[in-house]
């Protein structure tokens, strides 16, 4: 997987490694593991997919260029991987995710790396997390229309969020906090992704 996240244009060495430091056959199906590390995006239950790796790797590649991670929140634990490979690179991970059932995978996935920095919360993910904003990083894996004004909101100063948007075909929309000022850009490649919702269920 990682010589193929390689050829396929990752170049920071620390996503790389933090990509293989996380056995992401433990957060899929027993009966989907021997398709864990293909380029491919998977079932988890509950209609949510974990997402191709070349897509978490390239999401948290840009990230990470030039910047640090810091306090990070991750909208849409999922079955909690890509939390897991944040963990690795980040001073402090907080996830969230709406489905109760799948943040119970996602806590058991987890429990048998010990991941000292990484928090779980059940919460609408498009109000973010406010008590425990601001962050630095705000990673999104879900896709909207529009971005969250909560999570703008909840960046730092010098923050960045990293957000799908679109319909039927979505982009990486990159925000950067500058005091006041929201510079965007958007970044490749394409994207799909399950949509981002509100509530809790």
């Amino acid at each position: 997987m990682i010589d193929r996240l390689r050829a396929q244009g990752i170049r920071n060495e620390k996503v790389l490694a933090a990509m293989d430091a996380i056995p992401r056959h433990q957060f899929v199906e027993k009966g989907l593991a021997f398709s864990a590390y293909d380029d491919s995006a998977l079932p988890i239950g509950l209609q949510q997919t974990i997402s191709q790796p070349y897509v978490v790797a390239r999401m948290i590649e840009i990230l990470c260029d030039r910047h640090e991670l810091g306090r990070t929140l991750e909208i849409g634990a999922g079955c909690g991987y890509q939390a897991a490979v944040l963990s690795m690179l980040a001073s402090e991970v907080y996830s969230v995710e709406r489905l109760k059932m799948l943040l119970d995978r996602a806590r058991k996935n987890l429990r048998p790396l010990r991941l000292p920095n990484l928090r779980l919360k059940c919460a609408d993910g498009t109000l973010g997390l406010p008590e425990a904003a601001p962050f630095d990083t705000i990673i999104v894996a879900a896709g909207g229309l529009k971005v969250p004004l909560a999570l703008k909101a909840q960046l730092a100063p010098e923050g960045r969020l990293l957000i799908p948007v679109g319909d039927a075909g979505q982009r990486l929309l990159l925000i950067e906090r500058q005091g006041s000022v929201f510079k965007e850009s958007k970044c490749d490649p394409p994207v799909r992704f399950v949509p981002l919702l509100t509530g809790i269920e």
